[in-house]
């Protein structure tokens, strides 16, 4: 078994790609008592039992780590209860962390995500080569664990660096051929975030992947409040005969905060109501 056949395993039992971020914002979580811990981990809680509830629930589950730790200890905590949350509803949990560093330190960043917040999967910077990133694949060799590779981001100064040639070849086409090289090493656990805002250079990316012959897992966030638009994505996806239950299209505030577009005052329902809507806009899965 490995992440590939956690992704197509979860899928089928959600019938769902949808990965659900849990960014928490303090000033819009609208629970007004209790410590910030209690507040993040209860709006989060709420959120995934009405999913449940509702038959709305994602086919995984992104915390991004520095939402929490922006808030000290209490943050962490609240992130620790989140995670028992998502791995108790047998999601797949995402731990949206972005490490990277010397090869020892790379080895203690991918201890921290497997084994003390219990994540099925890390996101990881490819920029410092690989005796950064092996540390992080080696982790999951014989597991169904795995790891997201940044390979072409969602953000707008993505075509600062990512964008840049080296002989005739774009960076970010560069380290979606490491992507492959490295996937050798543990055969689907190894995957690449590649964002939505940017849907050419996302065909580019996929294109490359599916004539691999890999199966090589998609992170795909920008949906929603970015501006990604996920039919877009699915169609690029269909196009390029990507395989869409090894796909993950990551929503955030789109989801966590569905309650402001929605003016409810059910933040849990707004949520499952949006996790629905894009389960909708996705469409079926084969």
């Amino acid at each position: 078994m490995n992440y590939v056949d956690l992704l197509i395993k979860s899928s089928q039992e959600t019938n769902s790609i949808v990965c659900m971020g849990a960014d928490p914002v303090l000033d819009r979580i609208p629970i007004e008592h209790g410590s910030i811990e209690i507040r993040i981990s209860k709006f989060y809680e709420d959120i995934l039992d009405v999913c449940k509830s509702e038959g709305a629930i994602p086919g995984a589950v992104k915390p991004n780590y520095a939402f929490y730790a922006q808030y000290g200890f209490d943050g962490l905590k609240a992130l620790k209860k989140v995670c028992e949350k998502v791995r108790e509803m047998k999601i797949p949990l995402i731990v949206d962390a972005k490490r990277g560093d010397i090869g020892k330190t790379s080895k203690a960043y991918a201890k921290e995500a497997f084994e003390f917040w219990e994540g099925d999967c890390v996101t990881i910077a490819p920029y410092m080569g690989t005796d950064s990133v092996m540390p992080f694949i080696e982790e999951t060799i014989g597991k169904e664990k795995g790891v997201y590779i940044l390979n072409r981001t969602s953000n707008p100064g993505a075509s600062d660096f990512q964008d840049l040639e080296v002989n005739g070849k774009k960076n970010f086409e560069i380290v979606s051929e490491a992507i492959i090289k490295w996937s050798d090493t543990a055969m689907g656990n190894v995957g690449a975030v590649v964002g939505a805002t940017s849907i050419g250079e996302l065909k580019a990316v996929v294109k490359k992947f599916v004539e691999s012959g890999k199966q090589i897992p998609l992170l795909i966030p920008g949906v929603g409040a970015q501006g990604g638009s996920a039919s877009e994505v699915v169609a690029a996806l269909k196009e390029a005969g990507y395989n869409l239950q090894l796909a993950r299209i990551n929503s955030s505030s789109g989801i966590n905060y569905a309650y402001e577009k929605q003016e409810t005052d059910d933040f849990a329902g707004a949520a499952a109501k949006a996790v629905a809507k894009l389960n909708e806009e996705i469409g079926a899965l084969a």
